[in-house]
């Protein structure tokens, strides 16, 4: 059995039961399962903590897992650029209630990831300091990467808004 690393062994000790060490995947990143709750707690005690250092995230994306419940999965890739390591955050949401806290306050570029998984698939970011759409158009009607999205829905014509005339 392969050494426990030190992200997953700082974890345990100091969240205990709060996370869910998962499999290692073939790609070999540590991959630990957080409560909706415990995200912004997570998050900041491996940005903050001196032997993670975990300064860059990478990545945010989401997962629709229609068939299951809870049915969203948020994905958070995270690295440590003066350690060189990885470690995945998954936190599944439920479809009643598609939110969790922002995590902008600990990286900033966390922004434009959370914006983009609200937009396409409806995922709410709680206390995100610019919650609008980053791809489509204000008056596009749902989120089209939901596997419940209906392909041949017809989207709301808009008139040029004044702000963008001229622009191309």
């Amino acid at each position: 059995m392969a050494e426990e690393s030190v992200t997953i062994r700082k974890l345990r000790e100091q969240f205990a039961d709060r996370v869910q060490v998962l499999p290692t995947p073939a790609d070999g990143m540590d991959t630990v399962k957080v409560k909706r709750e415990d995200i912004l707690d997570v998050c900041m005690f491996l940005r903050t903590d001196g032997d993670l250092d975990y300064d860059l995230m990478r990545d945010l994306t989401c997962v629709d897992y229609i068939h299951e419940k809870p049915r969203f999965e948020v994905v958070y890739h995270l690295y440590s650029i003066y350690y060189s390591h990885a470690v995945r955050l998954k936190v599944r949401l439920e479809e009643r209630d598609p939110a969790i806290d922002t995590v902008t306050g600990v990286w900033v570029g966390a922004n434009w990831y959370e914006r983009e998984a609200y937009d396409l698939y409806g995922i709410k970011f709680n206390n995100h300091p610019d919650l609008r759409r980053i791809l489509l158009y204000p008056e596009f009607v749902g989120h089209p990467l939901r596997k419940d999205y209906p392909i041949d829905k017809e989207q709301p014509l808009f008139e040029e808004r004044e702000e963008t005339k001229g622009v191309r």
